[in-house]
């Protein structure tokens, strides 16, 4: 998995990579030509905070909807990522984080990341 997003020249660099870790505390962050870039294999955090924040239905809808054969492709908010909530994006001003996930089971994982609770009484 690979979460990159813009750090524009006003930005301090540690809060930007603060807002990468605080959702995927177990990437590799590295700096270059003005973008941050988050490698990591776990989305177990991510997976967390959508279950703490009951957005799984909503979460599951946007990661289906970022669904292209074997790549899942999703933004986040990066101002909420640092704040250590989840928030999907589309066009936030000072950029959105953008996951970029390939797997051969993409099905598998986005039931592992946000299962549906439709007809389900799930645990927070």
């Amino acid at each position: 998995m690979i979460a990159r997003c813009p750090r524009k020249a006003t930005e301090d660099p540690e809060k930007v990579r603060t807002a990468l870790l605080n959702l995927f505390p177990d990437a590799h962050v590295e700096e270059a030509e003005g973008e941050m870039r988050a490698v990591t294999g776990s989305l177990e955090i991510l997976r967390q905070r959508i279950r703490d924040q009951r957005i799984r239905d909503t979460a599951r809808g946007e990661l289906i909807k970022g669904r292209v054969e074997d790549v899942l492709r999703f933004r986040l908010n990066k101002q909420a990522a640092f704040a250590g909530r989840v928030s999907f994006s589309a066009g936030s001003p000072l950029g959105d984080i953008e996951v970029l996930v390939e797997d051969a089971d993409l099905d598998a994982l986005i039931d592992d990341v946000a299962e549906s609770t439709v007809g389900k009484r799930l645990k927070a």
